[in-house]
């Protein structure tokens, strides 16, 4: 038996609930510089905290850095804004949603 979506009422299999929660959501990707030589690149915007930590996960290994969450941002060591915007993109995020 399929699992019904909570939202939408819909089975799981079709449901477009995170679709539609993904679309809306609007994605920061800064970097700043910290002090001396370094920096950090910093994602916000992600509401869950569960999908921050998974991003984060990703990220992480995606990029080859290390990084932690500080009140609700992704905090990534290093220059990654291109990176990072290709790895939203390449999850299914349009271009206009990253900034």
């Amino acid at each position: 038996m399929t699992e019904i979506c909570s939202i939408c009422g819909l089975p799981k299999d079709i449901c477009v609930c995170e679709k539609i929660n993904t679309e809306q959501r609007k994605i920061y990707v800064v970097e700043r510089h910290v002090k001396g030589p370094m920096f950090v690149t910093l994602v916000s915007g992600i509401e869950s905290s569960k999908d921050i930590e998974v991003l984060l996960k990703d990220l992480k290994k995606k990029l080859a850095c290390g990084g932690t969450i500080k009140k609700n941002e992704i905090v990534l060591q290093g220059k990654h804004k291109k990176k990072v915007i290709d790895f939203f993109v390449g999850k299914g995020y349009g271009s206009s949603q990253i900034s």
